[in-house]
């Protein structure tokens, strides 16, 4: 006769639990999280002027005395689900600096606004999508004798695009070095653009903040080549912030020629290395500034806020510019899957890491995303809610208790312990299963809505 696999028994061992179907009212609640939290603890609720115990929840009466929470991974290609919830997020968050809403007001919506993108420099010709990857006219070679271009016309996703057509020549230094410092080009150009919008209005640069105040949400996405790109939301509010309207002199197309030079104009020095010597690292040339109004042109408020939602998901891993998690020796790269041109970076972010020069930026410990230190999110303090209140407010909406909701007197005691995560492999499998399921009805609903919003035009749609 022959055995079952393993994940099979595991699954049918679960299945035949007592407390099976507890345990998997647990898991739905988690959305079939790939890796949940194993808590163990209690809660309680009482009234501090009689003493009366409201509410008590034990983990004790738990399956396996333990409580499944989410993981809260941002990257897909980690926990789908916790992903999904991630973009949810950032979706309104970012919608919320757009058209108001979380305690932001609508007014914001009028508000001089941009979408702008930010690139990296050139390091070095790559081969491009389609027309764009074509041979000079001369004819000409590198100095390591390979030809400045292939002749060939790639498809947008050919695994060639992005690499380089001489990796001898590509600088490889700097375009790690560009990474571990795009965070302070990034505070460099915020600070920059306050300035030249403080000199255009004929005011001190350092009474800006008396007069108007700079709020952004920014994504970082990795390009073809493996470099960082950035895209941002901007907006221009009066002192006080999204309650304040800027000043008169606070116009879109100000703030527009503000960004444009301030972009062109920064730059960051790296510190001085005996072996490389000094970088100064600048953005590229390539810089798109879209404005975003109320009434008509530019992009639609909500396809920009998911738009940014869709990235943020996104790992170093899943574009194929990196890994999603941490290599320990330098043997971990070469068995990471990548291909030659991102391996390469990761080696060259490895060596850079032993040079005392470079030891703030702690390279070795980020060469899984080469080099890269920053967020993959990050937006400025009053540019709208933040990722805890969202999560705050969902947890309200579901556990509120409506016998302590309207008692002012209700406090409540917890004591939580972390005793491990993730799953078996049979409820791995089943787990999964609840993750396809709600994705699927989430679809069908939207499909629904959709339908709906066509017969009826003033239907709502909803976000990611």
């Amino acid at each position: 006769m022959r055995q079952l696999p393993e994940t099979d028994r595991d699954a049918i061992r679960l299945a035949q639990d007592p407390q099976f179907a507890r345990w998997l009212d647990q898991v739905r609640a988690t959305g079939g999280c790939a890796h949940p939290i194993h808590l163990t603890g209690s809660t309680t609720t009482r009234d501090t002027v009689t003493g009366e115990v409201l509410h008590q929840y034990d983990t004790r009466t738990e399956p396996g005395e333990r409580l499944l929470v989410r993981c809260r991974n941002r990257r897909a290609s980690v926990c789908p689900p916790c992903s999904r919830l991630h973009a949810g997020d950032t979706f309104h968050l970012v919608r919320a600096g757009l058209i108001g809403g979380k305690n932001v007001p609508p007014t914001v919506r009028d508000r001089p606004r941009l979408f702008i993108t930010l690139t990296a420099p050139s390091f070095g010709p790559v081969h491009r999508a389609e027309e764009r990857c074509r041979p000079r006219r001369d004819g000409g070679t590198c100095e390591h004798g390979r030809p400045l271009g292939c002749g060939a016309v790639h498809d947008a996703d050919a695994p060639h695009v992005g690499r380089p057509l001489c990796p001898d020549c590509y600088d490889y230094v700097a375009h790690v070095l560009w990474h571990a410092h795009a965070g302070m080009l990034w505070d460099r150009f915020t600070r920059d653009v306050r300035r030249r919008l403080a000199t255009s209005a004929g005011l001190a640069r350092s009474h800006f903040s008396d007069h108007a105040r700079l709020s952004f949400a920014r994504v970082a996405e990795y390009q073809k080549r493996a470099a960082v790109h950035v895209h941002a939301v901007v907006r221009l509010d009066g002192p006080a912030g999204p309650v304040d309207e800027p000043p008169p002199w606070g116009t879109a197309d100000r703030l527009a020629d503000a960004v444009r030079t301030a972009a062109r104009r920064g730059v960051v020095r790296t510190p001085y290395s005996p072996a490389i010597g000094e970088l100064a690292l600048r953005w590229g040339v390539q810089v798109d500034i879209r404005p975003l109004r109320a009434d008509d042109g530019g992009p639609d408020d909500d396809a920009v806020a998911a738009y940014v939602a869709k990235y943020v998901t996104k790992g170093a891993g899943e574009t194929g510019a990196g890994v999603d998690h941490k290599l320990l020796t330098c043997d971990d790269i070469d068995t990471a899957p990548v291909n030659a041109h991102v391996r390469t970076l990761m080696r060259t972010c490895w060596r850079l890491g032993t040079l005392p020069e470079y030891t703030p930026l702690r390279l070795r410990a980020w060469t899984h995303t080469l080099g890269y230190r920053g967020h993959i999110l990050t937006k400025s303090r009053a540019y709208s809610t933040t990722y805890a209140a969202l999560r705050a407010d969902r947890a309200d909406h579901r556990y509120v208790d409506a016998a302590t909701a309207d008692d002012p007197d209700a406090v409540t005691d917890a004591l939580w312990r972390y005793i491990g995560s993730g799953h078996t492999t049979g409820a791995a499998l089943i787990a999964a299963g609840i993750a396809e399921d709600l994705t699927q009805s989430r679809q069908l609903y939207k499909e629904a809505r959709r339908d709906e919003a066509w017969v009826e035009p003033q239907g709502l749609g909803v976000g990611p």
